[in-house]
């Protein structure tokens, strides 16, 4: 039996970094690759890698998150004083006690088994017992060469390293289960990058962050026991090996679910518990994306926790007007990883995981988990969260008032997060307030709406008249090769996009304000009814609680639900711009609001983030898909809360 977590504790809640206590299970349990060698090349038999971060020129601390730095139980102000803490967090320095590796795993990326992946830019350094006895794995993301880099550096950048860190945060304080992300440091030493892969590199600061979570284990993690593909004609580079698939799955288990583990002795029973736990998990995250308008940008497999957390955060993207076709990775050309798939493509991906461990657990019986459990338990995460959202306090949701909902800010373009917070100003129907309220809220709704501007320019082509033209000529010559191009999705995207034009290029304002307000009427009138229902059912369920009371708890619930404030590209771009100008202001004030999404006291606490100068006292200079700087009129003082401005429509994340 492998042990489950270390016991060794401490007294105090806050240690140095040379006195953090490591217990490295996994690499005492999992097999360790022999050769030391780091060029790139396959690693059949192990788990790890042994590798050494590369050091450094003069490391600068951008940021660092209080709470996730308490998770190793570390004090952040005493950190920040050590004089030795940036030279651990930029890999100059070994940890005590650590043992940097990097591990080994496949995956299926956009849909085909790309066979070795691994971790190319990123290294384990160990696991940390805190005081609480709680086990914590640290990583370093873009600490340098690997065994897995491939043809890459090992290296990552200040704005994708950005992106990172803050969004880790964001989701772990939106209630998003999620890696941490515990500090930013950046450095002298640059790396050449193509950012629009057009030709015109630039030199940009290597940068590294900390990572943090119970284990980065993934579905990839067990594929690299996968047979030949029949598609790529790739395979994982220890099939055939179940002595370590056995092993990996009892760590697993036992490390990670150890109720699980202690409730079975039957090693089939127990794999099929974990493997049924990872799947109503999995659900529930997603779940949680859907409701916060979270796009994830590669949901490939390597990309999927084994303990249903949100990791590696490269294109993601936040929605703000609502489109269940929401893009936010510009390099999935057909349209794979959109925000309304992504419930079935994680489905998708639970299908390869029991593949990948069909040597240990019957592939027919994992299949059918999948196929009994996963629907079910994403349905009732989500109707749950929706509830909450929606302020239905007997917890029941009418599937159609989603659905009615969605479709109704799709059709007005309004914005997925401020929609849902504006709700929170209509009471129960029967309440004295209603019409008052009523009216205000459609105000709010309407305010939310997009312009005729705004629609056009969100239906504007995306792709080259020639090469749509030819994208058409194959659909009608040859429909399969298209499909095998992987263009099928975009151009079927294209052409909605032009029909969808058509019918609004002739729309005036006035026109769309009274459209906007007859669409809103409608669900209004959904919601009333559902709001009706559920005041009854609440006061059925043995509630005495007067009217005024359930208002006041109902407000309270969607204003936990329904975050003010969420990571939107533009304002993590206008971070980024600044640090790129060795200002590191303006990552620390957005760190803070991340820090508390769902506060009333937004605007006050905006300013007291910004307390040395407006938010945004310039324009972050963002460059177009052209390469060229794009211009823009001032927009100090503007909140991050309101609706993009214009110039944050080209930004583009790949």
């Amino acid at each position: 039996m492998i042990s489950r977590m270390a016991t060794a504790t401490t007294n105090r809640t806050h240690t140095k970094m040379e006195n953090l206590t490591f217990d490295n299970l996994a690499l005492r349990v999992l097999p360790i690759d022999p050769q030391e060698e780091v060029y790139p090349r396959q690693v059949p038999g192990a788990c790890f890698s042994k590798v050494k971060p590369t050091p450094l020129q003069n490391p600068k601390v951008v940021a660092i998150s209080p709470s996730a730095l308490e998770l190793l139980g570390l004090n952040p102000e005493d950190a920040e004083k050590d004089a030795n803490f940036v030279e651990y967090m930029g890999g100059n320095k070994t940890i005590p006690g650590s043992d940097p590796a990097a591990h080994c795993y496949c995956g299926h990326q956009f849909g085909s088994f790309a066979g070795q992946l691994g971790d190319g830019a990123t290294m384990y350094l160990g696991e940390v017992i805190n005081h609480k006895g709680e086990r914590w794995e640290m990583q370093f993301k873009g600490a340098g060469l690997t065994p897995y880099s491939r043809s890459a550096d090992g290296r990552k950048v200040l704005r994708s390293s950005i992106r990172e860190f803050l969004c880790s945060e964001a989701m772990h304080h939106l209630g998003v289960p999620t890696t941490r992300a515990g500090t930013c440091v950046t450095s002298d030493t640059r790396v050449v990058r193509d950012i629009f892969y057009n030709g015109n590199p630039i030199r940009e600061r290597c940068t590294v962050i900390t990572r943090i979570a119970p284990t980065f284990l993934r579905f990839g993690s067990f594929e690299i026991f996968k047979a030949l593909d029949d598609e790529t004609r790739r395979n994982g580079p220890s099939h055939g090996r179940t002595d370590i698939l056995d092993v990996l799955l009892d760590y697993t288990i036992s490390t990670f679910y150890p109720d699980i583990d202690a409730a079975n002795d039957d090693r089939h029973i127990k794999n099929l518990a974990f493997f049924t736990e990872v799947v109503k998990r999995t659900a529930k995250l997603v779940a949680h994306w859907q409701c916060v308008g979270f796009c994830h940008g590669v949901l490939n497999t390597d990309n999927m926790s084994i303990l249903g957390l949100t990791i590696d955060y490269g294109p993601y993207g936040f929605m703000d007007r609502f489109d269940p076709d929401f893009i936010c990775n510009v390099s999935d050309d057909g349209g794979r990883y959109t925000y309304t798939k992504q419930p079935q493509i994680c489905k998708w991906n639970l299908m390869k995981l029991a593949e990948a461990i069909q040597d240990a657990v019957p592939v027919e019986e994992t299949k059918q988990i999948v196929q009994d459990t996963y629907d079910i338990a994403y349905k009732e995460e989500y109707h749950s969260l929706m509830s909450k959202k929606l302020g239905l306090l007997s917890g029941e949701i009418n599937p159609d008032l989603i659905s009615s909902l969605l479709e109704t800010m799709h059709t007005t373009g309004s914005d997925f997060t401020n929609t849902f917070r504006a709700l929170h100003l209509l009471p129960y129907p029967s309440s004295e307030e209603y019409l008052i309220s009523k009216v205000e809220t459609m105000k709010q709704l309407q305010s939310q709406c997009c312009s005729v501007t705004e629609l056009k320019d969100s239906l504007r082509p995306t792709i080259d008249p020639r090469q749509f033209q030819m994208l058409v000529m194959l659909a009608q010559s040859q429909p399969m090769f298209l499909s095998m191009m992987g263009m099928e999705g975009k151009l079927k995207a294209e052409l909605d996009r032009k029909e969808k034009f058509q019918q609004v290029e002739n729309l005036a304002e006035e026109e769309k304000r009274e459209r906007d307000m007859e669409t809103w009427t409608i669900w209004l009138e959904k919601y009333e009814n559902a709001l009706k229902t559920d005041y009854v059912k609440t006061q059925a369920s043995g509630s005495k609680d007067t009217i005024v009371t359930l208002n006041s708890r109902r407000c309270t619930v969607m204003n936990s639900a329904n975050p003010t404030f969420i990571l939107r590209n533009w304002v993590a771009q206008n971070a980024i711009a600044k640090a790129e100008g060795d200002d590191y202001t303006e990552v620390k004030n957005v760190l803070r609001l991340l820090e508390n999404p769902y506060s009333n006291n937004y605007m006050e606490l905006q300013q007291s983030s910004s307390a040395s100068g407006p938010v945004l006292d310039e324009h972050p200079p963002v460059q177009t898909s052209d390469d060229q700087p794009s211009s823009f009129e001032s927009c100090s003082g503007l909140s991050y809360v309101a609706n993009p401005p214009d110039w944050a429509r080209d930004i583009k994340v790949t």
